[in-house]
């Protein structure tokens, strides 16, 4: 921290003018990414009490997930501002942008608090998470129907969508790192057959769906509640997705199924199709749209195993791997849904961790 308040001095001066200078610092916990954060308490006037400066891993114009690079001419702009540019502009509330010296690997950004969605809802009463979960699905509808009719060529997120390759590519993290690298042999040949085809088939369907605007990490701790509102973190990898992709990470993802539970979830599926309509989305049949949020779901659940895996096996970092319990009850209780997938499910039980 010494070497870097020097700039952060500096960061804060762009920012706010000559006369505002930083009282006190403290760098904040991270999640999976590469970047970090420290929050700055100001004095002088004009600047708000408080602000955070996002650390970038370096000053390249990086694309945080490698998955995602299937560019024909590489972006020339960091893709958080990118995004951050269009998402302000429909109305998204995502966090001000104070100050870019990206250059030096450096953003200004609004303090939006320390209360992920996950910390407001833990523990509360089951019509206070459906609130705050409804107010998180109104701030995903601005995405997916305003940001999609508002589509921009310029914005780096219509210029990639979660199609059957990167589903794939998420399928074969799964069996890599989920499988084989954790139990540190190959899978056999029949078995890999058996979870190839279904995967391939589940890809395929999700492919052909109508695509809108998704956040892609559409969660609990990507969503923070300040002042009786939603705010929106993390959303440099927004994509074109089938409509129910974030929804399913917002209702399934990580330990939110403790809280979100089935009868939660129904009332807030019927939440986000009624508000869907009254919004102006397209026509969409109830049963489809189950089926391709449980097949999300489901894919979600898959990739996070894996994700997770490699976090801890390649980025040395055992934290998420709590997660997995209820990451694995989520797939255990989805795939009953599809009878079609019965081969896939009896092989999938031999390979995922067990849970109590």
């Amino acid at each position: 921290m010494d070497d870097l308040a020097p700039r952060l001095h500096t960061l804060v001066r762009d920012g706010f003018g000559p006369a505002v200078r930083i009282r006190r610092l403290l760098p904040l916990a991270g999640d999976a990414s590469t970047r970090r954060y420290v929050r700055l308490w100001l004095d002088g006037a004009g600047a708000p009490p408080t602000a955070v400066a996002m650390i970038l891993a370096d000053r390249g114009i990086a694309l945080s997930s490698e998955e995602l690079a299937v560019f024909d001419e590489a972006p020339r702009e960091l893709p958080y501002l990118n995004v951050h540019r269009f998402l302000t502009r429909i109305g998204v509330a995502i966090p001000a942008l104070y100050a870019d010296a990206s250059g030096d690997g450096l953003l200004l950004l609004e303090d939006i608090g320390e209360t992920p969605l996950w910390d407001a809802v833990e523990g509360q009463a089951p019509e206070r998470v459906e609130h705050w979960y409804a107010a998180a699905i109104d701030q995903l509808l601005l995405i997916q129907i305003e940001g999609t009719r508002q589509r921009d060529a310029t914005c780096i997120a219509f210029q990639q969508s979660f199609d059957e390759r990167l589903f794939m590519w998420e399928f074969e993290h799964f069996i890599e790192y989920g499988i084989e690298r954790r139990l540190g042999k190959p899978l056999p040949d029949p078995d890999g057959a058996v979870l190839h085809a279904h995967f391939a088939a589940i890809a395929r369907r999700l492919d052909q769906q109508p695509r809108y605007l998704n956040h892609r990490d559409f969660h609990s701790w990507n969503l923070f509640v300040q002042d009786g509102k939603v705010r929106v973190i993390d959303f440099q990898d927004a994509l074109l997705a089938p409509a129910p992709y974030d929804l399913a990470t917002l209702l399934g993802d990580r330990d939110t199924p403790l809280v979100v539970r089935p009868d939660i979830e129904a009332a807030l599926l019927e939440y986000y199709q009624r508000r869907w309509h009254q919004l102006g989305g397209a026509p969409v049949d109830g049963t489809e749209f189950r089926d391709i949020y449980f097949l999300c779901a489901l894919q979600k659940a898959l990739k996070v195993v894996g994700r997770f895996y490699f976090i801890e096996l390649v980025k040395k970092k055992p934290g998420y791997l709590r997660y997995i319990p209820s990451t694995v009850r989520q797939i255990q209780r989805i795939l009953p849904r599809f009878p079609e997938l019965a081969e896939m499910s009896a092989t999938l039980q031999r390979y995922l961790p067990e849970v109590d």
